[in-house]
């Protein structure tokens, strides 16, 4: 019986026969995994078999909240969306917060898991554990915000919180998102999994209360937490009033901001253009997510020409990354429009405005004529190319056709040895930080279980220059497999699964994470945690993680970097010269392998480890 913090049920939705029930959940499970991404990949290996399409009825849409979400704990309403990724083949989590995290555990649920397919557009209404099919026939093919007006009038209900897809989603498009009303599960083409499924939006309201294990435990634990919140020399100060765009300045200032298709990063400072400075005088007020006193998501209003008038929640730092320094483009106001045109239509900002970056350099190089582009200028800058080519890869129109499953699958076809220009790794698109000017933050990218992915194991040591657990220079290859390692573990832990706000962990307890963590759910659950019970869950989760990953056939030869990055050192900036050779990732790589205890050729989890992480079971499957 569960004390606290867990509501003890998911919840099972088949769309294929319109049919729903509740399992209770185990409490080996909540013990083991924690919550968020940890029952999303446990269910995800669970029940997805090896080679299954990842677009078709086999696959599984995992929605996860953490034990803390709907308490009191600030910054804790997130949730972590999982299925096979049909970008990458690999494993598909992505993390989103707003209201829905919470208010899915308000209705009476831990998880959710949609399987199956329904015959016609569908969206699910859940209210206090009660589930309704209803055809959505009316609101397919319309973007997400009116698909989100229009459901909660229908359901007399504008307190309803909801996830839905635009027509990015519908569509298929692999590199299609979920929009979670102005949040966005962005990556990894999980969009693209619920339009697979005919499912337009699930809704959901709940009023069911989140009971706390010891509520003086909870008020020490909190108490410690909000003073090193307060204590922070940038949460506060900086972050709640910019958000994540200030990294603008910050990555230019390191060299590492990438610009052009990343081949001319430090080369310019496009700061001047959208750094923080010029993106104040569009900000026009901010949001929260439920029970968070930091407020960093800014509300940004255009002003200036054709997109004057557009609003947006952000664009946040990797948008401005995505629709401005990568494409070029230092036209603030239509990176907002792009960004508000990409969640009305359901596609990740990142994939998005790396793939037009990546056809941006091909244009330029003679590889793509004006022929192929439908008569776009396809140059680096071209703001209003840019954003005719978001809308045309929603619906699959013109270019927009080739380019919609990101760089990786159009690189493929274009051939020409367009891969060399093309920047991902697993085929997910590489963020916002040129990581040959950050070694461990590159390793990140590389060995990530999702592909190129920040949100994985932050190097916050090398960006910020937090010195914790140890002090490391960005420049360096000595000890970044164990940094990244630590990174991965402490992150999935205190951060992906509890579940938690990333940023919190960076910005105000790096140096307690795994000691708030483990307060913080023994006060809430009653269950029993040790801050070393806390790094070895995050452990077990991300091997479980590469185990799916290895079963779908991925080895050590996937955990790479684009050839630019191993090949051309930075030309200009803060750290010119610098490249992570091959010898380098290499090195990298075998230490990386060795604190992980894998196989140093496969890159797989060994029957050892897995043992010794209770995963005996995942040893069988591999063997």
């Amino acid at each position: 019986m569960y004390q606290g913090g867990y509501m003890g049920k998911v919840l099972r939705i088949n769309l294929t026969d319109q049919t729903s029930k509740e399992e209770g959940l185990p409490l080996a499970v909540a013990k083991d995994f924690i919550g968020g991404a940890g029952f999303g990949i446990k269910y995800l290996f669970d029940e997805v078999k090896g080679g299954i399409d990842p677009l078709g009825p086999e696959n599984k849409l995992i929605f996860a909240s953490g034990p803390l979400s709907g308490t009191n704990v600030p910054c804790s309403s997130r949730m972590a969306v999982t299925a096979k990724s049909p970008l990458t083949g690999a494993v598909g989590m992505a993390l989103s917060g707003g209201y829905f995290p919470t208010e899915l555990k308000f209705a009476g649920y831990d998880a959710m898991i949609v399987e199956g397919k329904a015959k016609n557009p569908t969206y699910v209404w859940i209210k206090n554990g009660e589930v309704k099919f209803r055809s959505a026939k009316k609101v397919w093919g319309m973007k997400t915000t009116d698909t989100q007006q229009i459901i909660k009038n229908e359901l007399n209900d504008q307190n309803i919180r909801m996830v839905c897809i635009g027509p990015a989603g519908e569509n298929q498009i692999k590199i299609a998102s979920i929009i979670n009303e102005w949040r966005a599960v962005g990556r990894k083409g999980l969009g693209a999994v619920m339009g697979s499924k005919n499912l337009k939006a699930i809704a959901v309201r709940g009023t069911e209360k989140i009971a706390v294990a010891d509520k003086d435990k909870l008020k020490a634990a909190r108490g410690e937490f909000t003073k090193a919140m307060k204590e922070s020399h940038v949460l506060y100060p900086a972050f709640s009033k910019m958000g994540t765009p200030m990294l603008v300045d910050h990555t230019c200032a390191m060299g590492i901001f990438p610009t052009k298709n990343f081949s001319a990063t430090g080369e310019y400072d496009p700061s001047d253009k959208i750094g923080t400075e010029v993106q104040g005088t569009r900000n026009v007020g901010k949001e929260h997510c439920y029970g968070c006193p930091v407020g960093c998501s800014q509300l940004k209003l255009a002003k200036t020409g054709p997109y004057a008038g557009i609003l947006t929640e952000g664009p946040e730092f990797e948008t401005m990354f995505a629709y401005g320094g990568v494409t070029g483009v230092e036209n603030i106001d239509a990176i907002i429009a792009a960004d508000r045109l990409a969640d009305e239509l359901g596609l990740d900002t990142i994939s998005s405005g790396v793939t037009i970056a990546f056809a941006m350099e091909l244009y330029e190089k003679g590889v793509l004529s004006k022929e192929d582009t439908g008569g776009l200028e396809l140059n680096f800058g071209n703001d209003k190319a840019m954003v005719a080519i978001v809308q045309q890869m929603a619906y699959r129109e013109g270019i927009g056709d080739l380019l919609a499953d990101g760089t990786k699958a159009a690189a493929e076809k274009i051939g020409k040895d367009s891969e060399n220009y093309a920047m991902h790794v697993k085929g997910l698109e590489l963020p916002a930080y040129d990581v040959r000017g950050a070694k461990a933050h590159g390793l990140n990218y590389a060995t990530s279980f999702t592909g190129a992915d920040h949100c994985r194991g932050y190097a916050f040591q090398e960006i910020f220059g937090i010195p914790f657990p140890q002090e490391v220079d960005r420049l360096a290859v000595e000890g970044k497999g164990k940094l990244t390692k630590w990174n991965q573990d402490v992150r999935t832990a205190c951060a992906d699964a509890p579940t938690m706000c990333s940023f919190i962990l960076d910005m105000a307890v790096p140096h307690m994470a795994t000691q708030n963590t483990a307060a913080l759910l023994e006060a809430v659950t009653g269950l029993e945690f040790t801050p070393e019970e806390i790094q070895e869950a995050g452990e077990r989760i991300n091997n479980l993680a590469r185990a799916f990953n290895a079963r779908e056939g991925f080895t050590r030869a996937d955990d790479t970097l684009p050839e630019r990055l191993l090949t051309e050192p930075l030309k200009g900036g803060a750290s010119k010269g610098h490249f992570i050779s091959k010898d380098e990732l290499n090195q990298m790589l075998d230490e990386y392998y060795a604190e992980r205890g894998w196989d140093v050729t496969t890159g797989a989890p060994t029957r050892e480890k897995l043992t010794e992480l209770g995963l005996e079971y995942v040893a069988d499957q591999l063997s």
